[in-house]
């Protein structure tokens, strides 16, 4: 008889100390690496190929731009923005117990998964150079980390990406955005970011990573910043997308 002492190291150890999926909070069973159950997991959304070629929104009905990108496909200081998945409530769970909850372990499955996406989007490729979204030093000191920087090294990782490291600082604690407006979002993100370290942006294609799309107020404030620094060009790429 041949004993896989892997299985069983993960049956002891799920009764020790049982794992509940991070959205429905039912039992993980012991075999099970991820942090969904399976059914959870077959509910992440992944944009489809129907979106906006601007923000990434994805759309309902034909045509390459949503209704506020019509007509201002060369407005923005990013040049276009794509996501992973749709900001569904599964994955609403499992990035609030990423960010809010301090599990910062599953910046690796989130990370893989950003991965994966990263391929359905050829026009990625020739960004070459990553940007995670900065936090303000006090809040990054209180959480414990950056979630966004976290996601960009395991993608730089698996896709053979360079890290651009401390190129960009947040140099003002702005406001929640969760209540504000869309114009008042891109008010409250005016002057919060500064490129710290030019030389590493000049002539560069730069990919910004963050954990969620809304409004885009606060990648197009870092992407305009990159550009005005010499950045030959910068596009967005987050793990969810907000409809």
């Amino acid at each position: 008889m041949i004993f896989n002492f892997t299985y069983i190291g993960k049956y002891f150890l799920h009764v020790l100390l049982p794992r509940t999926c991070a959205h429905c909070k039912e039992d993980l069973r012991y075999p099970d690496d991820g942090p969904l159950c399976p059914d959870c997991r077959a509910n992440l959304e992944p944009i489809p190929e129907l979106h906006c070629k601007k923000c990434g929104l994805p759309l309902d009905s034909g045509g390459g731009y949503c209704f506020n990108c019509r007509g201002h496909k060369g407005d923005g200081a990013a040049d276009f923005a794509v996501s992973a998945f749709v900001f569904n409530p599964e994955l609403r769970a499992l990035i609030h117990e990423f960010k809010y909850r301090g599990r910062r372990g599953l910046a690796g499955p989130l990370g893989l998964e950003l991965a994966k996406a990263y391929d359905r989007y050829p026009e990625l490729k020739p960004y070459n150079f990553v940007i995670p979204v900065p936090l303000f030093r006090e809040k990054e000191t209180e959480r414990g980390f950056n979630q966004s920087r976290l996601l960009a090294e395991v993608l730089g990782r698996e896709k053979k990406l360079f890290v651009l490291e401390d190129a960009v600082e947040r140099i003002r604690n702005t406001p929640s955005q969760t209540r504000l407006t869309k114009k008042e979002r891109h008010a409250n993100m005016e002057g919060a970011f500064k490129v710290t370290r030019p030389e590493l942006v000049k002539g560069r294609r730069v990919l910004i990573i963050d954990d969620v799309a809304t409004t885009l107020a606060t990648v197009s404030e870092i992407a305009g910043r990159l550009k005005e620094a010499g950045a030959a060009g910068a596009a967005v790429f987050t793990l969810a997308r907000e409809p």
